[in-house]
This record gives C-alpha cells, structure tokens and sequence, in this order.
C-alpha cells in the first residue's frame, strides 16, 4: 500500500511537473514572437511591448503565475531529481548513463538551474525595472521607449555572450523536456512521432531564435 502510494505520489509530481513545463513553453513562445518583431519593425515591438506593459490582466495576474510556474516547474525537477538519485541502487554508481541517454537527459538539473537564473535576470531586467519605472518613479507614459531599452540590454558583449550560453543551455533542456513532458501526461498515439519532431524544432528553432536577436541588436549598434 506504501508502495502503491509512493508511486501515485511520484507521478503526480511528474504529470504537475510536465503541465507547468508546457505552461511555460507556451509562454517562451509569445515572448519569442513578441522579440522577433524587434528585429523588423521598431514600432510593432513598442506598440507589442506597450500593450504587455500596461495591460493589467498581464501585469498583475498572468505575469505573477509566471514566477509561481517558473518556480514550481525547477522546484519540482530538483526535487524529482533528488528522489531519483537517492531511490537508485549503489551498483547504479558503475552503470554507464551516457551509452543510454541524452547530456540532455542527464543533465536537466545543471541546464535547469542555469536557465532558472537567467529567468530570474530576465525578470530583474524586464519585469522589476519595468515596475520600478510606472509605480516607484512614476514616470511619464512613453510608447516608444522600449526598442531603444532592448538594444540597451545587449551592448555588452559580456552579457550578450552569456545570453546567448543560457539559450544554448535552454535548448538542450528542451530538447528532452519538450517530449518528457507530453509522455509524464499521457500523450501517446498516432501524433506521438509528428509531436516529437515538433519539440526537436521547437528546442531549436526558438532559443537560437533567441540568440539571433541578441546578436541582431549587438552588432546593429557597432
């Protein structure tokens, strides 16, 4: 009964896990596509950003359930990853992971955890300075300011670099946790091969898409 417990416990910890992750992706795909828009039209992406900003359903309701899911999604991996390690036989310590799985695979907590503290810059960058901006230093409303805040960002060749090392990171945690997730939660039929190369893109296509945009706006300013 213990064990049966123990089991329906583990697994209800990797289906929350899994339904927070896709959460999440969903949002790194708006954010995607919202930053894309900056490397075509300045004032598609003030108009985007403007509206993000000053929406208050976004601000105070869908941004706050961000942290919490970001929170939750790594909070959760860690202790998954504890469980798994510490429930692992000794012989275990001889076996050879890397014939049988991904770095991906085996090493989520180390990608986790790099991709954790970017977020937590990117919301420090973006999120605080933004509220600091409206409602600590009361500043006027201005529409056109953050193609110019962006570019900003990615003077620095240091920060740009180590932007573009987290995407790196972030991609390789994709690349496993896109199709992990969609199996912890069940999904196994006949779109299971087409949704697995879906994730391989998507692991791809979006974080490099990232990179390009950090680099866009670097050299767009030498």
């Amino acid at each position: 009964m213990a064990k049966s417990t123990l089991l329906k416990s583990s697994i209800a910890k990797k289906v929350a896990m899994a339904l927070s992750g896709i959460f999440l992706i969903l949002f790194l795909s708006l954010h995607f596509f919202i930053n894309m828009t900056s490397v075509f039209s300045a004032d598609t992406f003030n108009a985007m950003s403007h509206f993000m900003g000053y929406n208050l359903l976004i601000q105070f309701v869908m941004q706050p359930v961000l942290v919490a899911g970001v929170i939750f999604h790594f909070v959760m991996g860690m202790v998954l990853e504890v469980k798994n390690r510490s429930a692992r036989p000794i012989a275990y310590v001889n076996y050879n992971g890397a014939a049988n799985a991904s770095w991906a695979s085996r090493n989520m907590i180390i990608s986790g955890l790099v991709v954790l503290a970017f977020i937590g810059l990117h919301f420090y960058d973006f999120w605080v300075q933004e509220i600091v901006y409206k409602y600590v230093d009361v500043n006027s409303i201005e529409p056109t300011r953050y193609y110019e805040e962006l570019n900003h960002k990615f003077e620095s060749p240091i920060r740009t670099g180590l932007y573009c090392v987290a995407f790196i990171l972030l991609s390789l945690h994709l690349w496993h946790g896109f199709n992990s997730s969609f199996q912890s939660v069940g999904f196994n039929n006949k779109y299971s091969k087409s949704l697995h190369k879906l994730g391989y893109a998507f692991a791809i296509v979006v974080p490099f898409g990232f990179i390009f945009i950090a680099l866009f706006h670097h050299f767009n300013q030498i």
